[in-house]
């Protein structure tokens, strides 16, 4: 299916791995010009060179910093000559007892995982409206559907991140403009992350790493992790000229592990 987004731009946050250099990859395959951003500038540029090669006809321009400081959106969004599609990503917050978090703590969590991508939003939208086309797909969590205990600085913040994406995508101005803002809600996916939670879990329980991993995948039905092309192919979807009619949705990607109907 040809996604009909072909010489658009794009710029996609935390990029130089994981899930969002998934997403990247993805809109690269679709003929999408991209800036992407990661604060480590090796990495980005590595990821920058991968996305070239696999399709030259594009640009791919690297921005490194910190995408949750407003230097740091400014050089993301002045590189880019149009937002066409934005994808909202950063690195979630530290699990752990809310008992020990401080004012500190919650700001920081809210800075990156609600405020960063209200404020890349708020920037783009309305030119985005006046172009007559635009995507913003927001990477949250699958917490967000099933909170997980331990995750309450994410929890919070992208719950709160996701009302305020209820409302806004809803606006008459934006969705009549043929302006679409949805939201990928992730499951346990092949990532550096996970790798590292699962690190954790092993160290916390004396178990072997592989024995923690295997049963983590018992608890979707698919029985594995997800891969970041996958997830990578949904929000090329999400940001197609095909999904002008899908607004304001959370669309959870997590092998069928949350257990509900709604």
């Amino acid at each position: 299916m040809d996604l009909g987004i072909a010489g658009r731009w794009a710029l996609v946050c935390a990029a130089s791995k994981g899930l969002g250099k998934g997403c990247a990859a993805a809109l690269v395959g679709e003929g999408v010009n991209v800036v992407i951003t990661a604060r480590g500038e090796a990495a980005l540029q590595a990821t920058a060179a991968e996305l070239r090669a696999l399709n030259p006809a594009v640009q791919v321009l690297a921005v490194a910093g910190d995408i949750t400081t407003p230097a740091g959106r400014a050089a993301a969004l002045a590189a880019c000559p149009q937002v066409d599609i934005l994808v909202n990503n950063a690195g979630g917050p530290p699990p752990g007892d809310f008992r020990d978090w401080d004012r500190e703590a919650w700001i920081k969590a809210l800075d990156a995982n609600m405020l960063t991508p209200i404020e890349l939003i708020k920037a783009v939208v309305d030119g985005m409206a006046e172009r007559g086309f635009g995507r913003i797909v927001n990477i949250t969590s699958g917490a967000v559907k099933a909170p997980i205990d331990i995750l309450g600085l994410s929890n919070g913040a992208r719950s709160g991140l996701t009302g305020f994406v209820a409302g806004l995508s809803r606006q008459s101005k934006l969705a009549a403009s043929n302006v679409t803002i949805n939201n990928l809600l992730p499951g346990a996916f092949d990532t550096d992350r996970l790798k590292t939670t699962l690190a954790g879990a092993a160290a916390k329980t004396g178990q072997n790493i592989d024995a923690v991993a295997e049963a983590r995948k018992k608890l979707s039905p698919a029985r594995r992790f997800g891969s970041a092309a996958e997830f990578g192919a949904a929000c090329a979807f999400l940001c197609s000229a095909h999904a002008g009619f899908v607004v304001g949705q959370n669309l959870l990607i997590d092998g069928g592990a949350y257990p509900g109907t709604f």
